[in-house]
């Protein structure tokens, strides 16, 4: 039985002048131990994805999240707003896109990661700080104990990101959602924080939900991959099958618009369309070079192939 398994899970914001869907009827589920990449360009729904799975969306958005997510056959979105707050952190790790703005800048390192064992534990101070120097150490940062009275600005991009990760799992959740957690990092240290991220999976027997837009990364990490495009999943697949035969011409174009050998880069003509103004069909099909016409009249459903593509080419 999966750990985590999402069915039909869809987010709408309302507005001052109507309703909009940022992530429609999303469906998947992750093993124990196992790594999950979903992709796509930014304005796909990745992170509203993520966001909906814990119900983490700001208020000020206006949100209603419907659907199931079940961990470890607990509905979360069922759950009340305090039982779900045990949940995050205890069993459910999150690791956001922007790791310099999830920390406090008037707070020290050491305060905020004391902070989640005040809340969560029983522990007595000499023990918290015990166990905040070594998820420190575990997660790759020298001399801990010094950087406890380090404020946000005094740490490197990477330094703030290891801080992140050990934020995550100071309490030993299950399933970690990792929220581009290489994006803004040179090569040198992206290469650093997935090798770290790979070796405490391996070491906690974690689940990993990685959120990327980047097929190197993907190509490293995952076992299996969602795509997403424009609030959609379009393709479900292994890894190295995807990588051999992507199906879906959208997963086709991602491939195509990187750098691979000598080779030069395709771009994709054109933008994902806004939540706001979706096309009335596939949602790729204003771009797609092996669209026809049914591609502009209805929305296609999953192809169950070896992968499962969204696409009437396959239909």
């Amino acid at each position: 039985m999966p750990l985590l398994e999402v069915k039909d899970l869809s987010t709408i914001l309302f507005a001052t002048d109507k309703k909009i869907e940022v992530v429609d009827k999303l469906s998947f589920s992750l093993d124990k131990g196992k790594t999950l990449a979903i992709v796509g360009e930014s304005g796909s729904g990745k992170t509203m994805a993520a966001l909906s799975l814990l119900k983490l969306i700001p208020k000020e958005l206006n949100s209603k999240i419907t659907g199931h997510v079940f961990l470890d056959s607990t509905d979360l979105l069922a759950l009340s707003p305090q039982d779900l707050r045990k949940v995050r952190g205890e069993r459910v790790g999150f690791i956001y896109q922007n790791p310099k703005r999830a920390l406090n800048p008037v707070f020290s390192i050491g305060n905020q990661l004391k902070e989640v064992l005040y809340y969560r534990t029983n522990l007595d101070e000499e023990t918290i700080e015990k166990e905040v120097i070594k998820a420190l150490e575990k997660v790759g940062i020298a001399s801990a104990k010094e950087h406890l009275s380090s404020y946000p600005h005094q740490l490197s991009g990477g330094m703030i990101q290891r801080v992140m990760i050990a934020m995550a799992l100071l309490l030993k959740p299950k399933l970690l959602i990792a929220d581009e957690p290489t994006t803004a990092l040179d090569v040198t240290t992206q290469a650093s924080i997935l090798k770290l991220l790979r070796e405490l999976q391996e070491e906690e027997g974690m689940a990993l939900l990685l959120i990327t837009h980047d097929m190197g990364v993907v190509a490293e990490m995952a076992h299996d991959v969602l795509v997403m495009y424009a609030t959609q999943g379009i393709e479900k697949s292994e890894v190295n099958h995807l990588f051999k035969r992507p199906l879906h011409p959208y997963t086709e174009a991602l491939f195509q618009s990187r750098f691979v050998g000598t080779g030069l880069p395709k771009p994709i003509p054109g933008t994902v369309p806004s939540p706001r103004h979706l096309p009335k069909g596939c949602h790729f099909a204003p771009r797609c070079p092996k669209r026809f016409a049914l591609c502009d009249q209805e929305v296609p459903m999953f192809h169950t192939e070896n992968s499962e593509v969204r696409c009437w080419l396959y239909e």
